[in-house]
């Protein structure tokens, strides 16, 4: 009879981890498959010849494809397995959701871990290096010298940061045990490597995301159509029309020896007629549309940022009274054992919309910042190099998004995995100054985003607008023509 349960147990250990094997393997594909999808809208379309540049490129293509749907799987992790809790809460015993469990989970986030680094730290670097490479020179030209010429310089810049991650913790911790793991790769290194890479992440989100929290109302009231009040749009669109037709007149008449003046013309006309399919469709669209989405969106916003920011606010105190508020403290119930959320299901489900809304603040805070604006991937116009570029910044933020939203407390998921592995996270200063500025830049950034109509005014009474103090124009649509259609070359 034992040796029966026994073979049993070992049986119901397989099919378990076929199961679980096989979930993985369909939830990466499929978020594979739409990571290509994105890709290649925005990648350059280039020759379809079978040459060693066309084969290269797919290469790079494959692996950033790989690590963009690994950036995707990061950003799920974290709502998935709040999500799983509840529903394993809810129905404990239902034989249809039995595949869901805490092996499952604890599966995804090693994978996630896992992957992560590979593609940080091969893939990515190996995709980059093979498509600068050329070969040796001395060596027939060939894939294989290309080949050649990538791992050797994987080798060097092994060695480089190896070397770098040695010094630096033998400076921080000198003592002989630490001596002792330098020496230990896959037990020292790679984790405290990738726990300096997750705290720069961190820091790179609370750079974005108050910006991106800001400027979201920005993006959203250029994406919706805005209340017609005490407009007259009919009288804007012949305005525009007649101004569209006196460019088109001005090029017509310019020879084509003077290509500064025609290129200038070419992109006011692009200008022009932007602004005016925005005024069509304003036009266009219903009441509904304009008087009750466009109000309704701009509430939701200001709600979802006001939440977040109390919610690190109650974080802040819980740091100061009570030890177990820290992200690495002591280790919760287990999955499906109780709700982390003090409203359960609702609080569940309004802890996954703040996760996601600060991952879509971060990217946009990303790609508004001044460092990375030339990074931001324009459709069928975006090199290899820089679609390589886009999926590591994608990847750090997202392998930082459970971090960041465990150490604010914008949940009480335990972090599984190495993610909760990261020394900075049992540091109270760290986490408390980390609180601190997420609270304090946050709430500058939407006081500094809703006052600036204000300062605009004040700046005009005073006459100090020409001295442009303020930098708030490059939240409006910047070089094009003004909503009233009425402009100084007309």
């Amino acid at each position: 009879m034992e040796g029966q349960d026994e073979v049993s147990a070992r049986e119901q250990h397989f099919h378990s981890q076929v199961r679980e094997s096989t979930i993985c393997f369909l939830l990466f594909a499929i978020l594979y498959i739409v990571s290509y999808f994105i890709i290649t809208r925005y990648k350059r379309k280039s020759d379809e010849q079978e040459d060693e540049d066309a084969v290269v490129n797919r290469i790079s293509l494959f692996l950033s494809t790989f690590t963009l749907a690994v950036s995707a799987g990061a950003v799920l992790l974290l709502p998935f397995s709040i999500i799983s809790n509840e529903i394993l809460l809810a129905f404990p015993q239902n034989y249809y959701i039995q595949w869901l469990n805490g092996s499952l989970i604890h599966g995804l986030w090693n994978l996630a871990s896992l992957f992560s680094n590979l593609c940080l730290f091969v893939l990515m670097p190996f995709a980059f290096f093979f498509l600068e490479s050329e070969g040796f020179a001395g060596l027939k030209k060939g894939i294989r010298a290309r080949v050649l010429e990538t791992l050797v310089m994987l080798l060097l810049l092994a060695l480089l940061i190896l070397g770098m991650v040695w010094v630096a913790s033998a400076l921080i911790d000198s003592d002989a045990a630490s001596m002792e793991s330098l020496y230990d790769l896959w037990e020292f290194y790679l984790p405290y490597l990738y726990s300096c890479i997750s705290l720069m992440g961190c820091l790179l989100l609370l750079l974005c995301t108050p910006v991106g929290l800001s400027r979201m109302f920005t993006v959203m009231g250029q994406l919706l159509v805005k209340p017609a009040i005490l407009e007259d749009l009919d009288e804007q669109i012949y305005m525009i029309t007649l101004e569209e037709e006196a460019l088109q007149r001005r090029l017509h008449g310019l020879s084509s020896s003077v290509e500064y003046n025609i290129m200038e013309l070419e992109q006011e006309l692009e200008n022009v007629k932007t602004l005016k399919t925005k005024l069509e469709r304003r036009k266009k669209a219903s009441a509904w549309e304009r008087n009750l989405v466009y109000p309704a969106v701009m509430v939701l916003l200001l709600i979802e940022t006001s939440i977040s920011v109390l919610l690190v606010a109650c974080n802040i105190l819980c740091l100061l009274v009570d030890e177990t508020a820290m992200p690495k403290g002591t280790r919760g119930p287990g999955i499906g054992s109780a709700s982390l959320s003090t409203f359960g299901f609702v609080g569940a489900a309004l802890e996954i919309i703040l996760i996601f809304y600060l991952m879509v603040s971060s990217v946009v805070g990303f790609y508004s910042l001044r460092f990375f604006g030339d990074f931001t991937p324009k459709k069928d116009d975006t090199t290899m190099t820089k679609i390589i570029g886009n999926c590591v910044s994608i990847l750090v933020l997202s392998s930082a998004l459970p971090v960041m939203s465990r150490t604010l407390g914008i949940t009480r998921f335990d972090l599984l995995g190495d993610f909760g592995r990261f020394n900075w996270l049992g540091n109270f200063y760290i986490v408390l100054s980390y609180n601190l500025l997420f609270a304090i830049v946050t709430t500058l950034c939407l006081v500094r985003k809703f006052t600036s109509a204000v300062r605009e005014e004040l700046f005009k009474a005073l006459g100090l607008h020409k001295l442009h103090l303020s930098n708030t124009s490059r939240d409006s649509e910047t070089s094009k023509p003004s909503a009233n259609g009425h402009q100084k070359a007309l």
